[in-house]
């Protein structure tokens, strides 16, 4: 079997987070009377964690300490509204059980704080997934490889056998940081002009696209 276990992005890749995202992050900043953003504003926003998010919706000029602040206050409310309208996307847990059936290994990496994280992954996909890396005060974010590597480690798979799967930029440089085949998909976040211009060789735009590749390749393998 070529592929062991396929690593997926979490939000924009298997589950649409953005408007409980847009929605946390301008309820934040208009509590603290900065402008909120649109919708389209955050889908660039977002990507490479909760501090990179806060720090490109506030004004450049903000000093850290607010910044810090604006940082917690997200943090505790998006902890308690991450679910409100977050749902997979259609195929997804279709997916899932389709590459548990034929033995596939199923793993999350993502920035999102890992225990949000796998409180949101064991609700969508409770029983389907294996590992979850998130961020975490002792490792680096994505595009750093640790995440992709503690996976590895933990679940036993070599480099060799891995697909990593994500919608963003920075999970096409994950892939080729840790030396594992990629995959982008286009119906996340950024979409498959942005991913071609930022190293994606492979974009599928449905679910039943990646699905067919994953299991050609394990079986032609």
């Amino acid at each position: 079997m070529k592929y062991d276990v396929v690593i997926f992005d979490l939000d924009g890749t298997i589950l649409n987070t953005l408007d409980d995202l847009a929605d946390s992050l301008n309820h934040v900043l208009e509590a603290n009377n900065f402008p909120s953003h649109t919708i389209d504003e955050v889908r660039m926003f977002v990507g490479n964690g909760i501090r990179k998010l806060i720090e490109r919706a506030l004004p450049q000029d903000i000093d850290e300490a607010t910044r810090e602040n604006i940082y917690k206050q997200f943090s505790e409310y998006y902890g308690q509204h991450s679910q409100d309208k977050t749902r997979p996307y259609d195929g997804i847990p279709e997916l899932f059980r389709e590459l548990h059936n034929v033995g596939i290994k199923i793993a999350v990496n993502t920035n999102k704080d890992e225990d949000i994280a796998k409180v949101i992954c064991d609700k969508y996909f409770k029983g389907m997934i294996d590992a979850v890396a998130g961020g975490r005060t002792d490792t680096p974010i994505k595009p750093a490889p640790d995440g992709v590597n503690k996976i590895l480690k933990t679940l036993n798979v070599p480099k060799e056998e891995a697909l990593f799967v994500g919608d963003s930029d920075v999970d096409i440089q994950t892939g080729a940081n840790c030396g594992i085949d990629e995959i982008g998909v286009a119906w996340g976040f950024r979409g498959e002009e942005f991913l071609r211009q930022h190293g994606a060789k492979t974009v599928f735009t449905d679910v039943e696209q990646l699905k067919k590749y994953i299991l050609l390749t394990s079986v032609l393998f």
